[in-house]
């Protein structure tokens, strides 16, 4: 590709992502324990025929999984683009600054606090879990944030070391509320924190959606800040760029995006790490490339990991989180030691 046009390098990586979406969209539709054909996939979600077991399997339980999964890729996928490029760090990753860890601090004490009183697994609880996690995850951020700031300005290097101290605090409570709790519930609290989607329903998708749409054109409207912000601090303030107001814009559009992808799916990692990396590889270095493309990528990698955890030990599903995270952390490696050389 002509590295002379990033415009139609990007759209070309579009196309590419949205063709491997589509083939793992049908498979996951598809194929499983109830195989359907893809005509009849077709004719119900034409409502051509109605058949009721086709409806169950399409409409309750593939269909959602599919619509969340995506919209938690894409949602990682720009957040990771986002913290990289406020942080000027390209190992920076969502899950790092403890977002995750707060979300799913969150979901434990809700688990914790209420067991006994209330279905685990009734429609009030898958309310109000989403709710807790979120909660828990803009907490986290709070304390971030005003624990990395020094003289009155957020300091890039600070934001990774406090939100390293808070992931480690936050997990050393998520252990001992789970030592606490009755086998069952702790069992539901390892597959949340998992990062999982097979659980997914349409509450959760309605619970993310809004996110999705409002903040990542948000963030898109600033993607020459971010540009700008890749330069050294005095170089920015030289250009007239108030630094300050755009990373704190900036941060707090992310940490909604990972809040809200962790109330409904837990903490899958390293999407937010990888999707960025390769859409500057595949692009350019600007993020009015790499937004949109750090996006499709993450959305991409969450549909074919959680296809691949669902049919690779069938009847039993692999949860998404270990899928990505199998791959995340020989990458993770990679990327240390090639920073290593530089």
């Amino acid at each position: 590709m002509d590295k002379r046009h990033p415009a139609l390098r990007m759209w070309t990586v579009l196309f590419t992502c949205f063709a491997i979406i589509a083939a793992a969209i049908y498979l996951s539709i598809t194929s499983g324990s109830f195989s359907i054909s893809i005509a009849d996939i077709v004719k119900t979600l034409l409502r051509i025929i109605r058949v009721p077991e086709y409806d169950l399997v399409i409409f309750e339980f593939r269909l959602p999984r599919i619509v969340l999964g995506m919209l938690v890729g894409f949602a990682l996928g720009i957040a990771g683009a986002v913290i990289q490029g406020i942080t000027r760090n390209g190992l920076a990753d969502p899950g790092i600054l403890g977002i995750n860890a707060g979300a799913g601090m969150a979901v434990v004490l809700f688990m914790f606090l209420f067991r006994g009183e209330m279905d685990i697994t009734g429609t009030l609880s898958i309310m109000m879990m989403p709710m807790f996690a979120l909660v828990g995850g803009l907490a986290a951020s709070a304390l971030i944030m005003l624990f990395a700031r020094q003289n009155g300005e957020l300091d890039p290097q600070r934001l990774i070391l406090v939100g390293i101290a808070m992931t480690t605090g936050f997990g050393a409570v998520t252990m001992f509320l789970s030592l606490k709790m009755n086998p069952q519930d702790y069992e539901m609290a390892v597959v949340w924190l998992a990062g999982s989607i097979y659980s997914a329903n349409w509450k959760f998708v309605l619970t993310v959606l809004p996110w999705v749409i409002v903040l990542p054109p948000i963030i898109w409207t600033r993607y020459r800040a971010l540009d700008v912000l890749q330069l050294e601090e005095v170089s920015v303030k030289g250009l007239g760029l108030p630094v300050q107001r755009e990373r704190l814009i900036l941060l707090l559009c992310s940490v909604g995006l990972v809040a809200a992808s962790v109330s409904v799916a837990g903490s899958i990692g390293f999407v937010g790490l990888i999707a960025p990396h390769m859409a500057r590889r595949l692009v350019s270095h600007s993020h009015r490339y790499i937004l949109p493309v750090s996006g499709v990528v993450g959305m991409a990698m969450v549909v074919v990991g959680d296809w691949i955890g669902k049919t690779i030990f069938a009847p039993a599903q692999l949860a998404v989180g270990i899928v990505i995270s199998v791959i995340g952390v020989p990458y993770f490696v990679y990327l240390l030691i090639t920073a290593d050389k530089k």
